[in-house]
């Protein structure tokens, strides 16, 4: 009784941590709209798809850490001063290589200067040590501490995002604010890095290594979850893409709304020796997502308010599909974490499976724009039922030294 207490406690907390990272980022959006030019707003779009692809590291090595804490509580100590020294290598790798990539990502994004794409490359440093903070305060179940780093992201972006473009009104201006408040995180999580120096000693090399295949597992979802937006925009016209993007605004809603859930459970997944733990938590998830598409089937002009309004009536009937899809995707999220925790790295075949299978389906077929969302929230629910039904046996992990 009081192991379930704690877990709503913790799983409001984080919540509303994610809910606030999240308004505090569609803010600085919204700021970031009204202040730049058109062109210019696409241009610091684009960033943000880096920043987005380059967040992946921080991820995999939050799921790593806080897998290793949760399943090994008494050499907490050792694993996080590994932990620190995988998370500089890795912070100033990710770091380098997209500084370096803007020879090449300035042209492609037709952007004035080169500086942009290298201060993604800054903002990225901070981002990944926050991904080992993150992974420190969920292995140990420290739910307030986890919830500051996510409040500190979604507020260092738009404060120091806003500053920047207060300053000068140009994506460069901006991305300097941003790479400073990238920063407030760290500085939110700073304790958790610090006094656990220990005589044992525990090799860096497969906390590395696990950490990548993390990261691999982590961006083929973040291709499936994200492809079907580019896949509109080359196949549709024009007007039917406009429309596409109005709907993944509803899709995305039912995707991340219910992560709480994987960040909070997965302390559980990690040390779970049968499905039960994991079978609640895809009942969570399943259950918000089939309120979030009953509730947009019911009210599907309340929902067309949400995406847009009246400009994008047309696809009003359809917006339930798009809710189906989203939730369909965020069951998915909480398998592959589910996966990572138990250190099942295998799954990343079932994803770029489903990643083809997408692109088969919609180039292949020649879709339209119902059809392209009705691939993803099939594609979506076949592999999450795979995943779910034929689970990977996990490797045993070896006690390092």
């Amino acid at each position: 009784m009081r192991s379930a207490r704690l877990t709503m406690t913790g799983g409001s907390l984080v919540a509303a941590g994610m809910i606030g990272m999240n308004v505090a980022v569609y803010a600085f959006n919204v700021i970031a709209a009204r202040l730049l030019a058109p062109h210019e707003f696409g241009a610091l779009t684009a960033l943000f798809g880096i920043i987005l692809v380059g967040t992946v590291a921080g991820l995999g090595l939050q799921a790593v850490t806080a897998r290793r804490i949760a399943v090994d509580r008494d050499r907490s100590g050792p694993i996080i001063s590994a932990t620190v020294r995988v998370t500089l290598i890795l912070a100033g790798a990710v770091g380098v290589v997209v500084a370096v990539s803007t020879v090449v990502l300035t042209p492609a994004l037709k952007l004035d200067s080169y500086w942009p794409v290298v201060l993604c490359g800054a903002a990225l440093v901070p981002l990944t040590i926050m991904g080992a903070q993150s992974g420190i305060a969920q292995g140990q179940e420290r739910w307030g501490a986890l919830t500051a780093i996510y409040l500190g992201n979604g507020f260092g972006r738009l404060i120091g995002g806003t500053a920047g473009l207060l300053v000068a009104d140009t994506p460069t201006s901006a991305m300097v604010g941003l790479a400073i408040g990238s920063w407030l995180p760290v500085l939110a999580g700073a304790k958790l890095l610090v006094g656990h120096g220990t005589d044992e000693r525990i090799s860096r090399r497969p906390l590395l290594r696990e950490a990548l295949l993390s990261t691999h597992a982590l961006l083929a979802y973040l291709v499936l979850s994200n492809m079907d937006s580019l896949i509109a925009r080359n196949r549709l016209d024009e007007h039917e893409s406009g429309l596409y993007a109005s709907g993944l605004i509803l899709a995305k809603a039912a995707l991340f709304f219910p992560q709480f859930v994987s960040v909070v459970l997965f302390p559980r997944l990690a040390r779970a020796t049968t499905h039960h733990a994991r079978l609640r938590a895809v009942s969570l998830v399943a259950a918000f997502g089939a309120l979030a598409v009953a509730a947009t089937a019911a009210l599907p002009r309340l929902a067309l308010i949400l995406v847009g309004g009246d400009d994008y009536s047309e696809i009003t009937g359809r917006l339930w599909l798009f809710a189906v899809a989203g939730s369909c995707l965020a069951i998915v999220h909480l398998l592959v974490f589910d996966a990572l925790a138990r250190h099942a790295h295998g799954v990343v075949v079932m994803i770029w499976t489903a990643v083809v299978a997408v692109l088969v389906s919609a180039y292949g077929l020649d879709v339209g724009l119902t059809g392209l969302v009705v691939t993803v929230a099939v594609v979506a629910a076949v592999l999450a039922t795979v995943v779910y039904l034929a689970p990977l046996k996990p490797r045993q992990p070896v006690r390092e030294q």
